[in-house]
């Protein structure tokens, strides 16, 4: 049994680590969120009660509580995947991005570098912190090739430059004072519990709802898919038996085009909750203007995890699209709550 702290958890891929967790390991978990906008509570209601849980609302940024939390609570590992994590709210509002992004994991490696040098020597050499990261810190793929581990950082948005930067202070932290670090860096993921501002989820609410399907351009930009859990999977696999310094690569190997995406999820919509009243969903779909610097293809090489860690995804792009069709059907309450509250399904990344 070791004691996690997860930094983001009450987030999409942060609550899915939670879960999975406290569901299929032993381990004890902490999680530290800020509960901003996208941080939603509802998303750990099946562990709340389970005794191996805690909760601290705190944000990354405050290096005091960082160190307090930490030091009291004596992790074994620290899963950080606290972030601003949305492109087009980076280009409305870069700042949020910086200070969580780039000064809260600054003092989230402080506060954990001076809890680490004060281990005994098998813990120290047991501890492990790991930063999750995206593919957006590479920039844009041509219609060949596939990000690896030491492909160049040419990062594109606010959002994907403060990850960058994030990504770098981890690995010096690493290299200058010897912290045991750990960096992944994800595709696209889906599925539950995703916050309905991201294409998929928001596409799947707008077609029960008979709304406009906005696609940016023409819907060909490519992005590659990875399912929520299997994600998680990666990424306790990482945490757990991952060497100091490794850097993986974690891809579902599901590259489609952006309107595709949006037509298979109007089929599902269509098969699972036909309506008269609304009719075929493809006739939802719209065409809108480009966001900035959108960046046309992005797709990851895995095969180092799968040759390490022997992970590889277990859901198909059908598959887990079913499946999070599915579970929007199923569980209305969880996203009318969201809708509910500060974001209304409005379209985001429009430069004045």
């Amino acid at each position: 049994m070791k004691r996690f702290v997860v930094t983001g958890g009450a987030g999409f891929i942060g609550s899915a680590v939670v879960r999975m967790l406290l569901r299929e390991t032993p381990h004890e978990v902490l999680v530290i969120d800020k509960l901003t906008y996208a941080g939603n509570l509802d998303s750990l209601e099946p562990v709340a009660n389970n005794p191996r849980y805690r909760f601290e609302r705190a944000d990354i940024a405050d290096l005091d509580r960082m160190r307090n939390l930490i030091e009291s609570y004596r992790p074994d590992v620290v899963m950080h995947l606290a972030a601003e994590s949305h492109v087009d709210r980076s280009i409305d509002g870069p700042g949020e991005f910086i200070k969580t992004n780039i000064v809260g994991t600054y003092a989230l490696l402080q506060a954990v570098l001076g809890y680490w040098r004060a281990l005994p020597g098998a813990q120290r050499d047991a501890f492990r912190f790991h930063h999750v990261s995206t593919d957006e810190v590479f920039g844009s793929l041509r219609e060949d090739g596939l990000f690896h581990e030491e492909y160049p950082y040419g990062p594109t948005s606010p959002y994907s430059a403060s990850k960058a930067a994030s990504d770098h202070l981890v690995r010096a932290w690493q290299c200058t004072y010897g912290l045991p670090t750990i960096v992944t860096n994800c595709s696209n993921n889906y599925g539950p519990y995703h916050f309905p501002e991201k294409l998929i989820p928001l596409t799947i609410l707008n077609a029960l709802e008979g709304k406009s399907l906005p696609v940016y351009g023409r819907g060909e930009n490519v992005r590659d898919w990875l399912f929520v859990d299997d994600h998680a999977r990666a990424l306790i696999l990482a945490a757990e038996r991952a060497s100091p310094g490794e850097t993986y690569m974690i891809g579902g190997y599901n590259e489609r085009k952006n309107i595709d995406v949006v037509r298979a999820i109007c089929d599902l919509v269509d098969e699972l909750a036909p309506s008269r009243e609304i009719g075929p969903r493809n006739r939802l779909i719209t065409f809108v203007v480009d966001r900035p610097g959108h960046d046309q293809r992005y797709a990851i090489d895995a095969s180092k995890i799968e040759r390490d860690l022997g992970w590889r995804p277990d859901e198909t792009f059908e598959s887990g699209l079913r499946r999070t069709v599915q579970w929007y059907l199923d569980n209305r309450r969880w996203w009318e709550r969201v809708r509910s509250g500060v974001y209304q399904g409005e379209r985001l990344g429009i430069v004045a």
